[in-house]
């Protein structure tokens, strides 16, 4: 009977052994460490590539701006005989005269040799170049040099634009000897002076001996 009971307890222990050896859990796996870390960095890099996306400006750059080139022409200024009325026309100005070199020096050319305290009138041919007719108030006047004692001799008829008359000055030579000369032009009945050819005047030159 004990030796019964004996092997009873045995196989109970066994079996007891058997039980727990089947219920007991198996060991759970090591982590693999390398991979944890390369699947961390990849997070991270998809990260930074998100936000560098997000601040990116994709939007296309604004145009280039051309820069339209300088203008190169040059402003044309009237021409020095004209004026524009009110109204945009380009007229002739009221007040101008010229010449011929070859017949302004109607006598006494350049150089004429006169005697100390000679009297002499000089005569000048030149053309009314301007819009005005001269008439009253028009006459020669002093302008600089040697006055020799010069008095202009009036205008004895109107000049209309276009026409050609010949002005006068009547003159006393200096009592020295020497060079002089004089210079001449014209003023309208406003006292305003108007000049010639290139703006230039009319001029009387003698010598005295």
């Amino acid at each position: 009977m004990k030796l019964k009971l004996v092997v009873t307890t045995l196989l109970i222990a066994l079996l007891s052994g058997a039980c727990g050896a089947s219920s007991t859990q198996a060991p759970e796996p090591t982590p693999d460490v390398a991979a944890v870390r390369t699947s961390a960095a990849s997070t991270v890099v998809s990260q930074f590539t998100l936000t560098a996306a997000a601040f990116t400006n994709t939007s296309p750059p604004p145009p280039t701006q051309t820069q339209a080139p300088a203008s190169t022409a040059t402003a044309t200024e009237p021409p020095v005989a004209q004026v524009t009325n009110a109204e945009g026309t380009t007229i002739a100005l009221c007040d101008k005269y010229a010449w011929d070199i070859a017949t302004v020096d109607v006598n006494v050319p350049d150089n004429t040799v006169m005697s100390p305290g000679q009297e002499f009138v000089k005569t000048w041919k030149i053309k009314n170049t301007g819009a005005c007719t001269w008439g009253e108030g028009y006459k020669l006047i002093y302008s600089y040099g040697d006055k020799m004692n010069g008095a202009a001799q009036a205008l004895t008829a109107a000049i209309a634009p276009g026409q050609e008359v010949d002005v006068s000055v009547s003159f006393k030579a200096p009592d020295l000897p020497g060079s002089y000369q004089s210079f001449w032009t014209l003023q309208n009945p406003k006292a305003i002076a108007f000049q010639g050819n290139d703006g230039k005047v009319l001029y009387v030159l003698i010598t005295v001996q």
